[in-house]
């Protein structure tokens, strides 16, 4: 029995002085697996491929460009979130927008919101786009609206949707920057996600876009999940009239 036991001992010990053999520097490393393009958790293999990007700026700002069905779109749609989101947020509702004729961006912010879509306009220059919405969640809709004021955008905003959007948030202040926003813009909200729908309200009344409209919903959905309770034909019907994909 103690023969038995030593033999295995000794048989266990070689095993392991193998295994570290292997382990060390004298050994062939393992080759490291290939990295593709970035895909954050929410898009397919085939969608990171075709339109993963970071767009370079004052803060790299990661994106997803994707053109509209029929392809050569110029006008595009860049989709800001909400405070905690990513570009994962409006990954459900992209195929709308793209099937009614608009590229979109959707990307994650890095900083101030309408520094990121400075920096998203520059890039959406270079693919050949016109036009830009601006759809903007919460922050993102803060940050939309303070974007679409700017007289010097590298592509010129032609409407701003604003979805449960705060009067301020970090550097960006709707309140001040509705003021000076003549492009149309809708603003929108669920009556139960307060002081949101009150927000909504007054943003709307300040305004000095000529062409601007208020929808509140029912329910108390903050942000991009309107789009699902009933605010995308709005959006669509909206941005057809006033931005149309064909410019």
């Amino acid at each position: 029995m103690r023969t038995t036991t030593a033999l295995r001992l000794a048989t266990a010990l070689a095993a392991a002085a193998v295994l570290a053999g292997c382990s060390s520097g004298g050994g062939t490393p393992a080759p490291a697996a290939a990295s593709g393009p970035e895909r954050y958790g929410c898009l397919t293999e085939e969608q990171a491929a075709k339109g993963s990007v970071t767009v370079d700026g004052l803060a790299p700002v990661q994106a997803y460009f994707r053109d509209s069905d029929t392809g050569g779109a110029k006008t595009a749609v860049v989709l800001s979130h909400q405070n905690g989101g990513s570009l994962c947020d409006w990954i459900p509702y992209l195929d709308a927008f793209t099937k009614a004729g608009y590229a979109v961006l959707p990307y994650t912010a890095n900083g101030n919101v309408s520094d990121n879509i400075q920096q998203a306009a520059g890039y959406l220059k270079t693919k050949g786009i016109a036009a830009l919405v601006l759809v903007g969640a919460s922050k993102g809709g803060t940050g939309s609206i303070v974007a679409g004021s700017l007289p010097d955008l590298a592509v010129p905003p032609a409407a701003v949707v604003s979805l449960s959007s705060a009067e301020s948030f970090g550097g960006d202040s709707a309140s001040n920057a509705v003021k000076r926003l003549t492009v149309p813009v809708l603003f929108a909200a669920e009556a139960g996600d307060q002081p949101f729908a009150d927000y909504a309200h007054g943003l709307h009344d300040t305004a000095a876009a000529k062409d601007k409209q208020l929808k509140i919903y029912p329910g108390s959905n903050h942000g991009a999940p309107l789009l699902s309770d009933g605010a995308m034909p709005d959006v669509l019907a909206f941005l057809a009239r006033t931005a149309p994909p064909k410019r």
